[in-house]
């Protein structure tokens, strides 16, 4: 389910909805995700009393909406201390809880901060005559743990549920984790994972059940919500229990077997497309807003991030607006014509002449004797983001920027210019990722959807004459797969130096991105797809002494 934090009465009401049609369909037990209630990670509103409070209200009215089939739904717990937990719902009423026992706290968690662990792997949970272990996301991640114990203890079937959030290649990696956990306890396992964006966060779904022999038995599709039925066939005498067991007299079901679906996963690429389209598509919805701006300079950057937003919302939610400059090619100019009239977005063209002349006149006593240079050029990005914040406060239109994180590593920005605006879609795609990503879209339509010049021309902020970025950063070639071993995978500039990177190189590049976390800092959110992403997921001073 794609439920939105905080919203506690809309999340009810597609609870119970989504019960009510698992029960039509002839379920005995329907699971949700984690923190279903108040939709995942609710972060410091977990601070408010009242705010939690209102969350088991919220939890007793889906409870009061059951009949004598079982709903999982996660919630947030407190019995004096707060706790990550999962309630059974039947028959009217609340009859079992179960305590998140592995608070992770790493990468973009930050459980510890908000919940006590619980510590008991049991009690089990009885329905229609199959003994249930539940526990929640972390608690399969690492060998042992809850599920094995309730195995031990007599457990049937494992549930976990998980607000579990993508990066390149997450699904994979959940499927391999949940095949070790099933190999360890040799119980089928139901994993259930929530749906949508979240700020910089994205929720993939990916739903599985895994069969006691480690294959895979249904799977639901990524980036969509769905509701999947999955039959499951256990022997008539369970083993011994010797965990406590809250039976639920449901009996058993007289619905028709059903053959599993098992969803195709999309390709690397395809798989990052969808992720960043659904991130956008939520951001500007459950933010009220229905209408976006883009900034179309007829680069590579900005024609991605046009095409993502009408994959997200549909061309006729799209504005996109080209600001050139006396700099400004005609190539430019017409790729970005281009590109609106193959995506049918309104498009219009604001020259931003007359104000840069007019900025240069009224500094010209302030910058005499100075030869030109960044001052001159950045004024020229201020401009466009001062143009496109008035679009959207005229109109309501959210301003989409289109820095790439090759760029916000290096502090290839203006602080004011291209970074003004409210969401920052590929914040954190490198910028061969955005190649990858442009080629790939253009590769799902007969004629190229973003123009081929578009991609292949020389990368340029054209703030100045022939300008090109290789004029000053190394080639993308070079330099990507150095800022990821640097922002990603955590080296020292001396590390990367005795990997064999060229030291000049590698002591420039680090020290770009050193001095330019105080731009990453003012910067608008943007969804996270890669291992470490800027903003929650890597936390650095900006007052930084260490080199």
């Amino acid at each position: 389910m794609n439920v939105r934090v905080g919203d506690l009465d809309g999340n009810v009401a597609k609870v119970t909805g989504a019960y009510d049609a698992a029960v039509d369909g002839g379920a005995d037990v329907v699971v949700f995700g984690e923190l279903t209630v108040t939709g995942y990670p609710p972060e410091d509103l977990l601070h408010k009393p009242k705010f939690v409070s209102d969350s088991r209200d919220a939890l007793q009215r889906i409870a009061a909406h059951t009949g004598d089939v079982a709903a999982v739904v996660g919630y947030p717990e407190f019995d004096g201390q707060l706790h990550n937990s999962a309630a059974i719902c039947v028959g009217g009423e609340i009859r079992s809880t179960h305590r998140k026992q592995l608070l992770p706290n790493y990468a973009v968690f930050d459980e510890e901060r908000y919940f006590e662990p619980g510590t008991d792997p049991g009690p089990l949970v009885e329905i229609a005559g199959v003994r249930i272990g539940v526990s929640i996301c972390e608690d399969i991640w690492s060998p042992g743990g809850p599920v094995p114990a309730q195995a031990a203890g007599g457990a049937e079937l494992a549930v976990n549920i998980n607000g579990s959030p993508y990066r390149r290649g997450k699904q994979q990696i959940r499927e391999t984790v949940v095949q070790e956990r099933v190999a360890e306890a040799r119980v089928p396992l139901v994993y259930v994972n929530q749906v949508g964006g979240q700020d910089e966060l994205v929720f993939d779904g990916g739903s599985l059940v895994m069969g006691a022999d480690g294959q895979l038995v249904a799977r639901s599709p990524l980036y969509e919500e769905a509701l999947e039925f999955v039959d499951l066939q256990f022997d008539v005498e369970p083993p011994p229990a010797s965990l406590d067991v809250v039976s639920i007299s449901t009996g058993t079901r007289s619905a028709d077997v059903m053959q599993s679906s098992i969803a195709d996963l999309p390709d690397p690429v395809g798989e990052v497309w969808g992720a960043l389209v659904l991130a956008t598509r939520d951001y500007v919805e459950k933010n009220g807003f229905s209408e976006v701006v883009i900034g179309l300079s007829g680069g590579v950057d900005s024609s991605l991030v046009a095409a993502l937003a009408v994959d997200a919302l549909g061309g006729d939610r799209v504005h996109g607006v080209s600001m050139p400059s006396r700099y400004s090619s005609d190539g430019s100019k017409d790729d970005a014509a281009e590109l609106a009239k193959n995506m049918g977005v309104d498009y219009r063209e604001i020259a931003i002449e007359p104000a840069h002349r007019g900025m240069l006149d009224m500094l010209a006593p302030s910058l005499a004797g100075r030869e030109p240079g960044l001052t001159e050029e950045n004024l020229q990005s201020r401009i466009r983001g001062v143009l496109l914040m008035a679009l959207s406060n005229a109109f309501g239109w959210l301003v989409l920027t289109t820095g790439n994180k090759s760029e916000a590593a290096v502090g290839y920005s203006t602080l004011y210019g291209d970074t003004a605006g409210g969401f920052a879609v590929i914040k954190d795609c490198p910028k061969l990722l955005v190649y990858e990503l442009c080629r790939w879209r253009n590769s799902q339509t007969s004629d190229p959807w973003i123009p081929v010049e578009s991609i292949t021309k020389p990368p340029s902020a054209e703030l100045r004459p022939d300008q090109r970025d290789d004029q000053s950063l190394p080639a993308y070639e070079v330099l990507d797969p150095l800022l990821e071993a640097y922002v990603e995978q955590d080296h020292t500039a001396d590390e990367l130096i005795a990997m064999g990177h060229d030291a000049e190189l590698v002591r420039r590049i680090t020290r770009l991105v050193d001095i330019a976390e105080y731009k990453r800092r003012q910067s608008p959110p943007g969804p996270r797809v890669s291992s470490k992403a800027f903003g929650k997921d890597r936390r650095l001073p900006i007052t930084n002494g260490y080199r």
